[in-house]
């Protein structure tokens, strides 16, 4: 992302009354070098900051200031930890993800993040190994909340589950494995009328590096741009441009409209269907 990007976001953010929340992912967004300017620019407009955070980027070279700057700046984390097994974890991540998130998990709590008696949102996200819907959301947490108590004295906030995104590299294994055509029909077949009103692209602008538009972070993997068109940050004055409109979709969506629903804050409907 090109310095005069960053700028742009910002001075439309400052023209988008209703946007209220600022939510930087994309990997590792701390290792990008606009990343402490975006976050101090948009918490001078009132924004509330997202950091999706994958944890072990507070061990990379340079960052050991990074829990630091985020609780000066009222940041919230939102960190991915598929599952409180080691087992699990390093399934799913590679070898030595799992010891790393947690070490990180407790230098976040050692400073107040996902403490009780502090403003410090510390909020976790699981995702299923494999081709199935994610548990109750309500019952895991309470499991994450007690098995990271236990074991590590690890506290945090509340625990998302999100559906697999049949995109990219998951789409692949599942074609590998002889199971995109199941898993679609699984996502079709528990499609959830109610989760409808609350999924991300109704309520969200995804901008990618180089200012590209687009309905959600999904559809931005898959390059399928906002209204079907090419806009970019250039094209528009104000993200209240996208209050209403056609939303791109295709079979992918379907994911987020499983079970109880998946978002960007998880779990959108206590019915399952």
């Amino acid at each position: 992302m090109l310095p005069s990007t960053g700028d742009r976001i910002i001075s439309l953010l400052s023209n988008s009354p209703k946007i209220t929340t600022f939510d930087i992912t994309g990997g590792a967004p701390e290792l990008n070098s606009n990343f402490r300017f975006l976050v101090i620019a948009a918490r001078k407009l009132n924004l509330e900051v997202i950091d999706r955070c994958n944890l072990t980027v507070l061990f990379e070279p340079g960052q050991a200031d990074l829990p630091e700057f985020l609780a000066s700046n009222s940041v919230r984390i939102i960190a991915s930890l598929p599952c409180y097994s080691k087992a699990n974890v390093e399934k799913q991540r590679g070898v030595g993800v799992f010891q790393k998130s947690i070490d990180a998990l407790m230098q976040l709590n050692s400073i107040g993040y996902g403490k009780p008696d502090t403003n410090l949102i510390l909020d976790l996200v699981y995702n299923p190994l494999g081709p199935t819907l994610p548990p109750p959301q309500e019952q895991l947490e309470v499991s994450y909340k007690k098995e990271l108590k236990e074991l590590f004295n690890i506290e945090f906030n509340q625990l998302f589950t999100i559906t697999n995104m049949p995109i990219k590299r998951f789409y692949h294994q599942l074609e590998r494995d002889r199971q995109l055509e199941s898993y679609m029909e699984l996502l079709v077949s528990k499609f959830n009328p109610h989760a409808v009103q609350g999924i991300m692209c109704r309520d969200l602008i995804s901008v990618s590096w180089d200012g590209l538009l687009y309905d959600c972070d999904f559809n931005q993997m898959l390059e399928m741009p906002v209204l079907n068109s090419k806009k970019s940050i250039w094209d528009i004055e104000s993200f209240n441009e996208f209050d209403s409109g056609e939303i791109s979709f295709a079979n992918h969506c379907y994911a987020c409209t499983a079970g109880a629903g998946s978002s960007c804050t998880g779990a959108l409907n206590n019915i399952q269907l």
